[in-house]
């Protein structure tokens, strides 16, 4: 991945970031696909409005249908049948917005499923090989998300959490990628993985 500044005026800047599978250009317009669709919208119609790039959710996708399933259907371009790159968030805060189901622990956040119940655990290694299996061009880093509102010792906790998990994620991210890539089926035209 490759990011470029274009031009500039002042604060503002406009750049450019460049895939394996395509260009996107900032300030960017990013549907949210949050299950594998955007709702009310095809793939054809989300490329004649213009969009470059689509999110989807770790924390849906991997409960619902779950990484198996996408996996097997081509990761989450075939699943969508989206050409383009994909940015997935890592999950965090959908596992924060459970605050009746779910506990912060020291390497991640062990949660129950809002649609059955079942035990499940991520953190920054598994949030950086769901996304990996997802096929991911861009990987949001696992985090902690502040509640509002909170005392400055909690912020100043979650910041130091964040911090961490971040530095996990990269290293989850270079053995993941590096030593061990996960090998999700190439979507039509496109290549799995990072």
């Amino acid at each position: 991945m490759e990011f470029r500044i274009i031009a500039r005026d002042g604060e503002r800047r406009r750049a450019e970031v460049r895939t394996k599978r395509g260009v996107i250009n900032t300030p960017a317009f990013m549907p949210v696909g949050t299950l594998g669709t955007v709702k009310a919208m095809s793939s054809d119609e989300l490329k004649d409005i213009g969009a470059e790039i689509i999110l989807g959710n770790t924390y849906h996708l991997y409960l619902r249908p779950g990484i198996d399933v996408v996996s097997a259907l081509g990761g989450l371009h075939g699943f969508m049948n989206w050409d383009r790159p994909i940015l997935t968030d890592s999950g965090g805060f959908q596992v924060f917005s459970l605050a009746s189901f779910r506990k912060i622990e020291e390497h991640g956040v062990q949660f129950r499923s809002h649609i059955d119940g079942s035990l499940h655990f991520i953190g920054p290694a598994e949030a950086m090989k769901i996304q990996g299996i997802l096929g991911s061009d861009i990987a949001m880093a696992f985090d902690e998300c502040i509640p509002y509102p909170a005392s400055h010792e909690y912020a100043a906790k979650s910041v130091e959490v964040t911090s961490r998990w971040a530095r996990e994620c990269k290293e989850a991210h270079r053995a993941i990628w590096t030593e061990n890539p996960p090998t999700p089926p190439l979507a039509k035209g496109g290549e799995g993985g990072f």
